[in-house]
């Protein structure tokens, strides 16, 4: 299917934007190259034992942090701009923050957001984890905020956003650690909370997606509380980039090269070690089993390249016995859930993410 119109523009800015990013990249790389080659041919035409001239003196700490937080700034900024003019504003709904111990990690927020109806007996939750490459992003985020207040308000449910640290400041396993800590605090907490610890779900979308999955392995393997179902948009599932479907991008006029140098550079960011790739925690669809799992929902896009991981992940679950449903929605990208106030085919994504909430309440 096509790509919807609606997309038509931000298709182009962001080609753009990737394309002057890669080419950046390459010029900043080919200048360095040139520096040690012809340093290297002064300094034996000489006898000099360097040219520092030749040498571009490294970035300072500092200024990777002022850019770093100048980067996140705009990306705030753009996700505010995004919900004033093609989102959908959250409605007002109670809201409780916690700040949950981490066990040799940072301790991490978690905002739950409660329905009209809480405070009638024990409700469902979701422990929800928010999008954003590992780098950017948070509950705070004024798309993630909203959504969070409409599925809270709409399933009925308690939605318990999980504030998760950001890398390069925090690399995995962290954010892993976190989750967990959060699931733990969540089911010993039940009763306070007003939540019915037998009526559990875990969500997440793109790198929230991955931490979701993640967190169901490590739950099986380490403390076996229920979680009775697993929400996963747009999920990224293999980190090792072997399940990439770069069809997606190049039918965008994105050229592979550069699909894939995104996805090295959000595994750098995240994690500690290359090889950390090919770790189940980071790449869920890397376990060496899946069974026992809980049973999953998997939403995709046509034209990301993320959908390979997507149904991958639903085809190795079912192969080991899990129940898992797979869909694909036509015509549309990575981000469409965001776009509930200009996009029909977000508003059916906003209403099958729904009626997967809801399905908490059944017996």
């Amino acid at each position: 299917m096509p790509l919807d119109p609606f997309f038509s523009e931000r298709l182009r800015v962001h080609r753009r934007y990737l394309i002057g990013q890669f080419l950046g990249t390459l010029r900043t790389r080919v200048a360095g190259w040139q520096a040690l080659l012809w340093g290297g041919a002064v300094a034996a035409a000489t006898g000099a034992t360097a040219n520092a001239t030749a040498q571009r003196p490294p970035r300072a700490r500092s200024d990777v942090r002022t850019a770093r937080a100048r980067h996140r700034r705009a990306a705030v900024a753009w996700d505010r701009r995004e919900l004033e003019t093609v989102g959908t504003r959250g409605p007002d709904v109670r809201t409780v923050e916690h700040e949950v111990p981490v066990a040799g990690h940072p301790s991490v927020r978690v905002r739950i957001y409660y329905p009209d109806a809480a405070g009638a007996g024990p409700i469902p939750a979701w422990l929800a984890f928010f999008g954003g490459a590992f780098r950017i992003g948070g509950i705070d985020y004024p798309t993630t905020d909203a959504a969070n207040r409409r599925r809270a308000a709409e399933a009925g449910v308690a939605m318990a956003a999980v504030d998760y640290a950001l890398a390069p400041e925090h690399r995995f396993p962290t954010q892993i650690e976190q989750a967990h800590a959060a699931l733990v605090w969540l089911h010993r907490n039940a009763a306070e909370l007003g939540i019915d610890p037998d009526r559990i779900g875990v969500a997440g979308t793109s790198a929230g997606g991955s931490l979701a999955a993640a967190l169901t392995l490590a739950n099986r393997d380490r403390t076996r509380l229920p979680i009775r179902l697993q929400l996963l948009e747009v999920p990224v599932t293999d980190l090792t980039g072997g399940h990439l479907d770069l069809r997606a991008t190049r039918a965008l006029g994105i050229p592979s090269v550069i699909a894939r140098r995104e996805l090295r550079s959000v595994a750098r960011t995240y994690l500690p070690q290359r090889s950390d790739a090919r770790n189940p925690l980071a790449s869920p669809l890397r376990a060496s089993s899946h069974a026992g799992l809980p049973e999953a929902v998997i939403l995709t896009a046509e034209f990301d390249p993320l959908r390979g991981d997507g149904a991958a992940y639903a085809a190795s679950l079912r192969a080991a016995g899990v129940e898992a449903s797979a869909v694909q929605y036509l015509g549309v990208t990575h981000d469409t859930a965001i776009f509930t106030g200009a996009l029909p085919a977000a508003r059916r994504w906003h209403q099958d993410v729904i009626t997967a909430l809801a399905r908490l309440h059944d017996d």
